[in-house]
């Protein structure tokens, strides 16, 4: 893909409707036949943009192409970090707050917010040196 035909927020406007579209296909034909709340669907949504929000960054930044370099086990663990990192943390934080008395969008953005800062926590201890802290 040619990084110059879109500038980067339309690259990640892309990725995260892709993103979207496909976990509400998951929400539809998987968790709703089985029975889950239509309030916890939101946690497949924040689960599958969040390797967008990462990665899309690592491949448009110059200075971060030396991660694609790495074994592709490291790069699969990263994304399972991720992946987990943005599930744990929009569900912890959803459960929290969903039996009080908050307007769902916001309960959802607050679940989004945890959930980010989780899966980039997660990937920023794997891989310190993409942010200039760790060893290179």
């Amino acid at each position: 893909m040619d990084k110059d035909r879109l500038p980067r927020w339309g690259w990640l406007l892309v990725g995260l409707f892709v993103a979207s579209m496909g976990a509400q296909f998951v929400n539809a034909f998987v968790f709703a036949p089985a029975g889950l709340a239509e309030e916890y669907w939101v946690i497949t949504v924040i689960t599958a943009m969040a390797p967008v929000l990462i990665y899309l960054g690592i491949w448009y930044d110059d200075d971060r192409q030396h991660y694609w370099e790495y074994p592709r086990e490291r790069i699969v663990g990263d994304l399972a970090f991720v992946l987990m990192g943005a599930a744990v943390g929009s569900a912890l934080a959803l459960v929290a707050i969903i039996d009080f008395d908050i307007p769902r969008l916001l309960r959802e953005v607050v679940s989004m917010g945890v959930g980010f800062l989780f899966s980039w926590a997660l990937f920023w201890w794997r891989n310190p040196d993409l942010y200039g802290v760790g060893p290179k």
